[in-house]
C-alpha cells in the first residue's frame, strides 16, 4: 500500500474508495505483492529442484488458492475440506500434499482414496496406514526433530514437548514399522515453526532429514515446512531469504549427491507469502477520552482478525483518511464484548470518528481464523489484481448467521408443551 497524492493506494486503486464500494470492515489483498513473493523465493532457491507448497489454512480462499495455482504452487493442507477448496481452485490431487494431526481415520481414508499425498505425523498413523494399505500407499514422514529456537511458543512445533510429528528419538521405531508393512516412504518432513531469523535454524532440521534419509532409499523429496519470519513494525528482524537460499541450496546438493541423486527440496510458506498482501480496513465508530487514555473504537474486533489478542501479536496500523494529520497516541480497541485490544498506545494522525484505518500484515490468519463471536458478521474480501478489485467473498448476512440452524422442530416442542 503506497501514499500517493494524500490518498493510499493498491495498484493504483484507492484503498478508501474501496471500502465505499464494498463496506467496512474489509479485507483487500494485494497480488502483486502475493507474486512478489513467489519469486522471491524461487530466485533465492535457484540450482536446486524447488517445489513450493502453499500452505493453504493461512488463507484459503477459492480466488487465492487459484492464483497460487496460476503461478506455479502447489498446495500444503491440513484438513480434507481445504484439500476439497483446492481441488475447486483446479488443484489435481497430486499436487496436494495433506498434513494430519491427530485427525480422524475416516478423514485420512478420504483424502488417500481421493489421491493426496499422505504426511504420517505419528507412529499410531503411521501403523494404521501400514495395516491398511500395505505397500500400495506412498508416505511422507513428519518428524519432530526436537528443535527449539525462534518465534511464540503457541506457533513453535519442532520442539521435544511439541504435539507434532514422530520423534526423532523414535528412528528406530519407525523404521521397524516401516519394514514390518513394506510402506513407500517417498518424503520426509520438518517444521520447526515459526519466526525463524536464522537459516541455521533451517540448516539444523535439514542435517536431521539428511541423516535420517540413509533408513529411505527410495525419497522423492525432503519438506522443510516454513516458518520465515515477515516484518509486522518498521525494525523487525525477518528471514534473510538469500541467505537461507544459498545456504540451504548448498547443503541440499551435497546431500543429494552422497545420497546418490537428485531429489526434489520442498517448501510450504503460508505467512510469507500472503501477510504483507493483505490488509484489514476499519471504520472508526468513537473517540472516547478517558482520563488515562484515548480509546478508538472500530466496527471490527477479534472475531475478525484475532491474532493480536491470542499471539500479542503486533499489527502497524495506518490512518487512511487522514495521513497528514496530527501524531497522536490512541489505544486501538474492537467492539466484542471481551478485552478487544488492536493497539495501545500507537502513534496514529488525528483520528476522527468515520475515520477509514488498516491494519498491516493482516493476509495470513486473518480471516481464516475469523468467526461469528458476538453474532457478528464476518467482513468481506477484495483482491486488487492487475490494477481492478475484485470482491472475491460477499459480506455475510442475517441470512448466514441461521443458515445452519434448525429451528422449527425444537420450536414445534416449546409450542406444544
Amino acid at each position: 500500500m503506497q501514499l500517493q497524492h494524500n490518498r493510499y493506494q493498491i495498484q493504483g486503486v484507492d484503498v478508501v474508495a474501496m471500502t465505499e464500494t464494498f463496506g467496512s470492515p474489509l479485507y483487500i489483498y494485494d497480488a502483486d505483492k502475493i507474486i512478489e513473493k513467489i519469486g522471491r523465493l524461487r530466485s533465492a532457491f535457484h540450482g536446486v529442484n524447488l517445489k513450493i507448497k502453499y500452505a493453504a489454512k493461512s488463507l484459503t480462499n477459492i480466488s487465492i488458492l487459484k492464483l497460487m495455482r496460476s503461478q506455479g504452487v502447489d498446495l500444503d493442507v491440513v484438513s480434507f475440506n481445504e484439500a476439497q477448496l483446492g481441488k475447486l481452485a483446479g488443484y489435481e490431487p497430486q499436487q496436494i500434499m495433506f498434513t494430519p494431526s491427530g485427525n480422524a481415520t475416516a478423514e485420512i481414508q478420504e483424502a488417500i482414496e481421493a489421491g493426496l499425498q499422505i504426511n504420517a505425523d505419528s507412529l499410531p498413523l503411521l501403523e494404521w496406514l501400514g495395516q491398511t494399505y500395505g505397500s500400495q500407499v506412498p508416505v511422507c514422514i513428519r518428524i519432530n526433530p526436537h528443535i527449539a529456537e525462534g518465534g511464540n511458543i503457541k506457533i513453535s512445533t519442532g520442539h521435544a514437548d511439541s504435539k507434532f510429528g514422530i520423534s526423532i528419538l523414535q528412528r528406530d521405531q519407525m523404521l521397524a514399522v516401516v519394514k514390518q508393512y513394506n510402506i513407500p516412504i517417498v518424503g520426509l518432513h520438518v517444521h520447526t515453526g515459526s519466526d525463524f531469523k536464522d537459516a541455521n535454524t533451517f540448516l539444523k532440521g535439514a542435517e536431521v532429514l539428511f541423516e535420517l534419509a540413509s533408513d529411505y532409499p527410495q525419497l522423492q523429496f525432503l519438506d522443510f515446512g516454513s516458518g520465515f519470519k515477515v516484518a509486522y513494525k518498521e525494525g523487525d528482524h525477518i528471514t534473510d531469504i538469500d541467505e537461507l537460499g544459498q545456504k540451504v541450496s548448498v547443503a541440499f546438493q551435497h546431500f543429494c549427491r552422497q545420497y546418490g541423486r537428485e531429489l526434489e527440496l520442498w517448501f510450504e510458506p503460508g505467512k510469507f507469502l500472503v501477510s504483507e498482501s493483505g490488509f484489514l480496513a476499519v471504520s472508526v465508530n468513537v473517540v472516547k477520552q478517558n482520563p488515562t487514555r484515548t480509546f478508538v473504537g472500530v466496527d471490527s474486533g477479534l472475531n475478525h482478525l484475532i491474532r493480536p489478542m491470542m499471539y500479542d501479536a503486533y499489527h502497524d496500523i495506518i490512518n487512511l483518511s487522514n495521513p497528514n494529520g496530527s501524531l497522536q497516541t490512541y489505544t486501538v480497541v474492537g467492539y466484542i464484548c471481551e478485552t478487544d485490544t488492536f493497539g495501545t498506545d500507537r502513534r496514529l494522525n488525528e483520528v476522527r470518528p468515520g475515520d477509514v484505518l488498516a491494519f498491516k500484515n493482516a493476509g495470513a490468519y486473518g480471516f481464516s481464523m475469523s468467526s461469528n463471536y458476538n453474532a457478528r458478521f464476518r467482513p468481506a474480501e477484495v483482491l486488487v489484481y492487475e490494477g481492478k478489485p475484485y470482491l472475491i467473498r460477499r459480506r455475510e448476512t442475517f441470512e448466514d448467521l441461521l443458515a445452519t440452524q434448525v429451528i422449527m422442530e425444537f420450536e414445534e416442542v416449546i409450542v406444544n408443551k
